[in-house]
């Protein structure tokens, strides 16, 4: 199985990159399936009806979230609709809106939701760090060591490929996740940051991990958002509205992932990075 996973994407710009990546990736790497994360898809903070279908529009699969899946005027509406491919951190308290794993059968290039592991091919997991963030959330660690307990048959591997979203700020924290895991998912893949970090790896015992892809948006940023307004935020220590930043140029960040059909674990793992200065507003 061939999986394109795109971190961050951020705001409208974010947008309008991811549909102009799909299909140029779609042709030269055939994915089986794609996901995205998308909780700064709407104006660089949230969710709303037009940006999640902007995105499933645009050809991904799955959207996975984090800290900011729950802001946007029907993000909780969203998030309960279990028609919709749409995830949100599993550590979050349990009686919040949304789910934080799901999984998915796939046939050709057409995926579905369904709720029987048995009938499954994939199960995709979001998890939110602890280490410097604003919330407590559940220890990570323990949750996603309570849903693999669920659904592996045997202590050797699930019986399909298991994909972590780790959107986490810390890095010892986030390689920690990829140890703990090791063996046990096929990939723990990084988001949060924006930043794309340059240690992708396929751990010993054949876990795919990468601290962060980096985000999909404004290349001319600090981390998706405009230059001016943030750096006046660091100098003077006064808080200030800070907007997305113009584009372009854009960047897109993403990793393509490649399973073993018997054992489910990554046998290539590759990070896409693309700098385009085109304008791709007329795509949206």
């Amino acid at each position: 199985m061939k999986i394109l996973f795109f971190g961050d994407v951020f705001g409208k710009p974010g947008r309008e990159a991811l549909r102009h990546a799909i299909p140029q990736w779609k042709k030269e790497f055939e994915p089986n399936v794609i996901i995205a994360n998308g909780e700064n898809v709407s104006h660089g903070a949230g969710i709303s009806d037009a940006t999640i279908k902007h995105l499933l529009a645009s050809g991904v699969h799955i959207i996975t979230g984090g800290n900011h899946s729950f802001e946007g005027k029907n993000a909780s509406i969203l998030l309960n609709d279990a028609s919709l491919p749409l995830l949100r951190p599993a550590n979050m308290p349990s009686a919040l809106p949304g789910r934080g794993y799901a999984f998915f059968g796939i046939k050709g290039n057409e995926l579905r939701i369904t709720n029987k592991p048995d009938d499954a091919d994939l199960l995709v997991i979001n998890l939110i760090g602890q280490v410097h963030m604003r919330y407590q959330y559940d220890s990570p660690f323990r949750v996603v060591d309570e849903i693999l307990s669920r659904f592996s048959p045997s202590a050797t591997h699930p019986p399909f490929p298991v994909i972590v979203d780790w959107h986490a700020e810390a890095t010892s924290e986030k390689i920690a996740m990829g140890w703990h895991l090791d063996g046990r998912v096929a990939a723990v893949l990084g988001t949060h940051s924006h930043t794309p970090t340059a240690d992708e790896r396929i751990l010993p015992k054949g876990t795919a991990y990468i601290s962060d892809i980096g985000m999909v948006g404004p290349h001319y940023s600090i981390i998706g958002q405009e230059i001016s307004a943030n750096l006046e935020r660091f100098l003077t220590q006064i808080p200030k509205k800070v907007d997305v930043a113009q584009a372009p140029p854009y960047e897109i960040n993403a990793v393509l992932l490649e399973t073993d059909p018997r054992s489910h674990k990554v046998v290539q793992l590759r990070r896409l990075r693309n700098i385009i200065s085109d304008n791709l507003s007329h795509d949206n």
